[in-house]
């Protein structure tokens, strides 16, 4: 990219408790290459000291702003509905989403941009590598070709490797504020987004090449979903049709802008059900609980 080109990024960060890590996330926002990154950070009611650190960290920054502090948003879907609506987003050409205790590659932003742009698709997202204190690291397969109905069954991958062209976090901040109650009844943030722009019917982009490392520790709302534990845990989720509300209360949202076609009748989704979710084995596993009745 020539000098006269370079983007300009607003990079919206949703932070809790997070003194731990966050320094370590905002120094590798703040060092990528061949943009122009504004961050803007909300912190949810914390009890370690993370407003005050980012505060000072602010003052000496001029490209970080933090956001008022004191309400408790209890998750960080609606703590970043609160930036999607409280940002002015007219003088930014793109918009990224960062969590408080990742770690970007120096080109993770322009990357994005240069995907956007060659692809010419509204929104982007990526693999990523997640990484444990213990040395462990493996790669988080996002990037299986996109269906039909995917959008209304997953996300486009974690939502820390989300980039969006301007006027389509525009558009989605009007529709967010028009259905504010409604949209933060929902769990996930990635999920409502990704959802929004296909059933709008904008392009995605979901890139095989992992520009982030993704830590995964106790504290994750939503973590790298591997191993025994975590499939006894999404197994609860589904029983306790946790899984099939989330479906259910996005369905509603975007019921005015769905032409597809898509329905909630079971045997219609049995019948289609190789179009509901990208990863062939997700895809054969939601047939199973459709069949036996579990979803």
């Amino acid at each position: 990219m020539n000098e006269i080109s370079i983007p300009n990024v607003a990079v919206l960060l949703a932070a809790y408790n997070g003194i731990s890590y966050i320094e370590e996330q905002l120094k590798t926002i703040s060092h990528q290459k061949d943009v122009n990154v504004t961050i803007l950070i909300s912190i949810d009611l914390s009890t370690d000291g993370t407003y005050e650190w980012c505060r000072e960290y602010e003052h000496n920054h001029p490209a970080v702003t933090v956001l008022s502090y004191g309400e408790r948003f209890e998750g960080a879907a609606k703590n970043f509905f609160r930036l999607i609506r409280d940002v002015d987003l007219s003088e930014y050409d793109y918009v990224a989403f960062a969590d408080q205790d990742d770690v970007w590659l120096e080109d993770k932003l322009s990357h994005a941009v240069d995907m956007i742009q060659q692809h010419n698709v509204d929104g982007f997202s990526s693999d990523v590598i997640a990484f444990w204190h213990d040395g462990r690291e493996e790669i988080v397969k996002k990037s299986y070709p996109q269906k039909q109905f995917d959008y209304h069954f997953e996300a486009a991958g974690p939502g820390c490797t989300y980039v969006l062209k301007h006027h389509v976090l525009q558009q989605f901040k009007c529709f967010l504020i028009e259905n504010w109650s409604q949209v933060n009844c929902v769990a996930l943030h990635d999920w409502m987004i990704y959802s929004y722009c296909r059933a709008r019917g904008m392009k995605w982009l979901i890139d095989e090449l992992p520009l982030m490392r993704y830590r995964q520790h106790d504290y994750n709302q939503v973590g790298f979903n591997s191993g025994m534990n975590a499939y006894l845990k999404r197994l609860t989720m589904v029983k306790d049709k946790w899984y099939r509300n989330e479906v259910v209360k996005i369905g509603r949202l975007l019921m005015p802008y769905c032409k597809t076609g898509f329905s909630m009748n079971r045997w219609f989704m049995v019948k289609h059900f190789w179009q509901l979710r990208r990863r062939p084995r997700d895809a054969y596993v939601l047939l199973i609980m459709l069949i036996i009745g579990m979803f």
